[in-house]
């Protein structure tokens, strides 16, 4: 029994001081769920299903229903001076409803190309939402580097507190022995008060910073959460893959099925017509009395002369076209010369690297022998604390260095869309 309070104790223990984890691509999901433009893509699927919908009403009957009553200032009369004939005036009060049905027999495909025209602007609009979600990437591999640089900073801080105490400890012991001088754990002493002041600047830029990441991720983080550090290929592609380009070819086709709908408008249709009233007079206009009545028949529309204004407008479709070529174009441009900018800051950070170990190597040799001479006091340990305060430097400018590397990579890889 003791054995299994031992074990349900270890388990709880581990459960509730485990560390939550967060990763670059998690960040990427979060913000492409739950950023506020997130949500416009399906406002668009739901407004062009809608849109698709009123198109397909166009192969449906057209029902109208009218009615009107009217006086008139005279009526037809007729030329014929008989007493013999008595031909009835229509009367100048007239009344007249109607329902009138008119049917779409042939429409030259205009319906179903509008259906394709409007699902091109579909398509285009969510691609234009998914380029402003990938255009945050930037922002969240800014604030994601800088909370892992805060993080590293942190533990090698903690490192440093621990190293420092642990002088102090072998100082005040040598005071009390009297082999070394009293005033020297007072400067380990306010070293610690400034690794105390640094670690707590620290957590404030931290907080600020994850405050900031959680505005484009819509979710809390909390204090504990570690930032894992982002597994980022070293391979370098020439190919751009970005969703822009995706989005560029859309706006052509959209162009392309907005040309074919203005040419099927130019086709002839057909229509179907069946009227039917009731009114006073009727069809019959000599007749005075209320009748019903009907008509039926076929209907054909066509525009013959349109001035060239289908001409033109299909042209200013092709000079649409040539202005999304030329931003293509642009695009590319830019982009290729962010890639070599940020090829070059990678190669940067890898001189930078072998430098910076060069470096620690050197400061932990040089502590190493501080550490010596302050046991046999010929150093203070003002000297000790500045030959550690060195490596520290070197370390965390080595952190420094990796980080910003890492960073360049993920933009690297943004920039690119790989």
């Amino acid at each position: 029994m003791k054995n299994l309070l031992i074990i349900l104790f270890l388990l709880f223990g581990i459960s509730s001081f485990a560390q939550e984890k967060l990763s670059l691509e998690q960040c990427y999901s979060l913000a492409e769920t739950n950023y506020p433009k997130a949500k416009q893509s399906e406002l668009v699927k739901e407004q062009s299903a809608l849109n698709s919908e009123i198109i397909k009403t166009r192969k449906y009957p057209k029902i109208d229903l009218d009615a009107q009553a009217t006086y008139q200032s005279d009526v037809i009369h007729f030329p014929i001076d008989n007493p013999g004939i008595l031909i009835d005036l229509p009367n100048k009060d007239q009344y007249k409803a109607t329902l009138t049905l008119n049917q779409l027999i042939y429409g030259g495909g205009t319906i179903d190309a509008a259906i394709e025209e409007e699902n091109a602007k579909s398509l285009t609009q969510l691609q234009k939402v998914n380029v402003a979600l990938y255009q945050l990437k930037p922002n969240i591999n800014q604030l994601y580097f800088s909370v892992l640089l805060l993080q590293e900073k942190k533990a090698l801080l903690l490192a440093k507190q621990k190293q420092i105490n642990e002088k102090l400890k072998e100082i005040k012991a040598g005071i009390k022995y009297g082999a070394v001088l009293p005033s020297s754990d007072a400067v380990l002493a306010a070293e610690l008060l400034k690794v105390e002041q640094q670690l707590t600047y620290i957590e404030s830029s931290r907080k600020n910073l994850i405050q900031s990441l959680e505005k484009y991720l819509g979710t809390n983080i909390s204090d504990q959460t570690v930032f894992e550090y982002p597994e980022i290929s070293s391979s370098l592609s020439a190919t751009l893959n970005r969703p822009e380009l995706e989005l560029f070819d859309l706006q052509k086709s959209q162009i392309d099925n907005s040309a074919s709908l203005l040419k099927k408008n130019r086709i002839p249709k057909l229509y179907g017509f069946a009227q039917g009233g009731y009114g006073n007079p009727g069809i019959n206009p000599m007749d005075n009395s209320f009748q019903s009545f009907y008509i039926v028949g076929l209907k054909l529309n066509w525009n013959v002369l349109d001035w060239e204004k289908t001409k033109k407008q299909t042209q200013a479709l092709e000079i649409n076209k040539q202005i999304i070529d030329s931003e293509l174009e642009e695009f590319e441009l830019k982009t290729n010369m962010m890639v070599e900018q940020q090829s070059l800051e990678i190669k940067k950070y890898d001189e930078f690297i072998k430098s910076d170990q060069t470096i620690i190597d050197l400061r932990k040799e040089i502590l190493k022998t501080s550490e010596s001479q302050l046991k046999n006091g010929v150093i203070t340990s003002s000297d000790y604390v500045e030959k550690l305060t060195d490596l520290y430097e070197a370390q965390t400018n080595l952190k420094t260095h990796q980080i910003q590397r890492l960073l360049a990579q993920a933009n690297y890889k943004v920039i690119q869309g790989i």
